[in-house]
């Protein structure tokens, strides 16, 4: 179990169940966006598979280790923009 795959699976679970929520609505935008929604399930597929692959080429420690780099490099991003926006204001 890698982090990009735990991920990529809550995602995937994510969007097919706010997709069949939203496609059973009365109301015509929410129906819309359901169906909107589900153009974002290439990504996490996609995600999956290319972790699958580097799970395989290179190892589970080695495949961790540089996804927890990726996370870390996205968490500092956001930290880093959310501290702009504060001073900003």
């Amino acid at each position: 179990m890698t982090v990009f795959f735990a991920l990529g699976l809550v995602a995937l679970l994510g969007i097919i169940i706010s997709s069949a929520i939203m496609t059973n609505q009365n109301g015509m935008n929410e129906r819309l966006q359901g169906w909107v929604n589900l153009l974002w399930l290439p990504l996490p597929i996609l995600i999956i598979i290319i972790d699958r692959i580097c799970l395989r080429k290179f190892g589970t420690k080695q495949t961790n280790k540089i996804q927890l780099y990726i996370l870390g490099a996205f968490i500092l991003l956001f930290m880093l923009n959310l501290f702009r926006l504060q001073i900003q204001i």
